[in-house]
């Protein structure tokens, strides 16, 4: 941090002290705390008055989003990021300005020589857990359990044990924005038994790498329950399951059921394994628009059982890879129940089934929708059940969209609702309006000015924020850019921003500079129903312009701010359904003109009909809002 004289810095505090006197006395800081007039926050306050031109109150919600720079780090952050120069004192920009970054995680060394049952452990890089052991149990209950934002590194658990119980109970659950790999669990492990419950439980963005289970046991039994069940729009990959193991008996029962918009990567389970005995039950079950890549299911096994139950079923649409399955395996029996009987048929792609192998038994009962099966081989030694396609499918086997128990079955209920559902005395369900974003401040014009944001600088955007490649980070700031790149929809217009003076700029270029700001007031009512109370429509009722912005996953508080035509904007009292009390004060827009929108868009899985057919409304969550003409309220 900069260093100032101190004659020179006492001069700089009694000039400030003088400033706040004359702005307090004139009240043009709006502040009745002696806020400085050279932070972000009263900065804002300026812009506000000079640009907004209503008489109406400034919004304390707005302002609560300013940077918290006091005025000596506003001014060192801006004249290093003059300079380029921001990387260099990232731990403390970050700190000092309130952004979303992963901590630098030195490993823990620590070894354990006695049985150990830790009951919850969080956010550090353990490298060695049970390696060697003789005998005895061990028991990890909670792995950051509930934390919000988890960066963990795992790198082994239970290798070369012998005779050794081991039970993961729980590996980061109810998490959000998660950082996480898991390296080797049970490696080279002879006899004992090993289960792992539940990694990633309802998760929110998660980004996870799980590179070895199980792989190079001898006659070690394994359970592996629950893989990201429930997570929400994220990446993960498992990248060996029981390889090189001899007369192992695995079992995985979950791996990404009822997740959405899911990216996984599964890469080996059971290759060149001897005399094992390994059960998937269940991959990418209920999910919705999931991109699953599985590579190789039991290649080079010699005198195995391997068992698929159930792979993608009953999901909608997405895009699917299946690349191999018991490849150049000898006398193995491999049975595949079930792969891609969805409904809203996707993409899927199976290449290989049984190719090379010698003296087989296969069995596969049921293909879904598509017709892209190649590579089927040894078709003399293969029973192949049912091939299901939308012109052969028997009529249990059929799953058509139309059915009311699957179209809404990845949408909670109330995020999506019709417009004749607002009015007084209605009950309905309110989804769960809370943020999960990362608590992160809008960065000041004077410094987020002089930071790239476009896919071009990238290079100097990772450096700015300390994003290696290939990390979790990486993929977040360019997510984000790339979604603010893209072209508007038809008649959208869009901008996102970094800042609060240009979140204003933005409005008044699409409204004019007689506006208002609406949020929902708070978080009442989330996950439950509620009753509909006094409502009121801006602008009568009537088709009205509007500038709605939502929050993106970026190091600063970002948000994608955009105005889309033939709007509806309420607002109305939200009352508990039993004591009819007050409990909050939302905030709902209705958009008229749905033509644009994807058929597989969660609104019309949730309501039914499809694009231009119907108006669609949803809450205002948490942190986001919409801004209207003023006078329209």
């Amino acid at each position: 941090m900069q260093n100032f004289h101190p004659i020179t810095l006492l001069l700089s505090l009694c000039f400030l002290s003088l400033l706040n006197v004359n702005y307090a006395a004139d009240g043009s800081s709006d502040s009745a705390n002696g806020e400085s007039p050279f932070t972000a926050k009263a900065s804002l306050i300026r812009y506000w008055n000079k640009e907004i031109h209503t008489g109406l109150p400034k919004s304390a919600f707005l302002l609560s989003k300013a940077s918290p720079l006091s005025p000596v780090d506003l001014a060192t952050f801006s004249k290093l990021a003059s300079q380029n120069a921001l990387s260099t004192q990232f731990p403390a920009f970050c700190s000092s300005a309130k952004l979303f970054c992963f901590p630098d995680l030195s490993p823990s060394l620590e070894k354990h020589d006695q049985d150990s049952h830790f009951a919850f452990y969080f956010n550090k890089n353990f490298t060695n857990y049970g390696t060697g052991r003789a005998g005895g149990a061990d028991s990890f209950k909670n792995y950051s359990d509930g934390v919000n934002l988890p960066v963990d590194s795992f790198r082994r658990y239970g290798r070369d044990a012998a005779g050794h119980d081991e039970t993961f109970s729980n590996y980061a659950p109810e998490t959000n924005v998660a950082d996480q790999s898991f390296n080797t669990y049970g490696a080279g492990a002879t006899g004992g038994t090993g289960e792992f419950k539940g990694y990633n439980v309802r998760i929110n963005k998660p980004d996870l790498r799980f590179v070895s289970y199980s792989d190079g046991a001898n006659g070690k039994g394994q359970k592996f329950s629950t893989y990201t069940e429930d997570a929400n729009a994220g990446d993960e990959a498992f990248t060996s399951y029981g390889k090189n193991g001899n007369g192992v008996p695995n079992e995985f029962s979950g791996y990404g059921k009822s997740s959405n918009v899911i990216g996984s990567d599964f890469s080996n389970y059971g290759e060149a394994g001897n005399g094992a005995s390994d059960t998937f039950k269940t991959y990418g079950v209920d999910g919705n628009v999931p991109e699953n890549n599985y590579k190789n299911y039991g290649d080079g096994g010699n005198g195995g059982v391997d068992s698929f139950a159930n792979y993608r079923e009953k999901s909608n649409v997405g895009d699917d890879s299946f690349q191999s399955y018991a490849k150049n395996s000898n006398a193995q029996k491999a049975d595949f129940v079930n792969y891609g009987k969805s409904f809203n048929e996707g993409t899927d792609k199976f290449t290989g089934y049984g190719k090379g192998a010698v003296g087989q038994q296969i069995g596969f009962k049921i293909y879904g929708v598509n017709t892209t099966f190649k590579d089927y081989a040894r078709k003399k030694d293969v029973t192949f059940s049912k091939y299901t396609n939308a012109g052969t499918a028997d009529a249990s086997m059929k799953v058509t969209s139309d059915s009311s128990a699957n179209k809404n079955k990845w949408v909670e209920p109330g995020k999506f609702f019709r417009e004749s559902m607002l009015k007084e005395g209605s009950e309905m369900p309110m989804p769960d309006i809370r943020d999960k974003m990362p608590k992160r401040s809008f960065l000041p014009r004077s410094i987020i000015s002089k930071i790239p944001f476009s896919t071009s600088k990238m290079g100097l955007i990772k450096e700015i924020f300390h994003a290696s490649d290939n990390s979790s980070m990486e993929r977040i700031i360019l997510d984000a850019v790339e979604e603010c790149e893209r072209a508007p929809s038809p008649g959208e217009t869009k901008r996102c921003v970094g800042s609060a003076e240009d979140l204003i700029d933005f409005v008044i270029s699409v409204l004019g500079r007689n506006v208002a700001v609406r949020t929902t007031d708070n978080v009442e009512g989330s996950k439950k129903n509620v009753t509909i109370g006094t409502i009121k429509g801006i602008n009568g009722g009537r088709v009205t312009k509007s500038v709605s912005c939502h929050q993106s996953l970026y190091p600063y508080l970002l948000y994608y701010c955009h105005s889309v035509p033939k709007v509806r904007v309420y607002e109305a009292d939200l009352l508990d359904p039993n004591s009819k009390t007050k409990i909050n004060h939302g905030v709902a827009i209705c958009h008229l003109d749905t033509s644009s929108w994807s058929p597989t868009h969660g609104a019309f899985l949730a309501l039914g009909s499809g694009p231009g057919r119907i108006e669609v409304c949803h809450w205002i969550f948490e942190n986001d809002m919409t801004w209207t003409l003023a006078e329209a309220s």
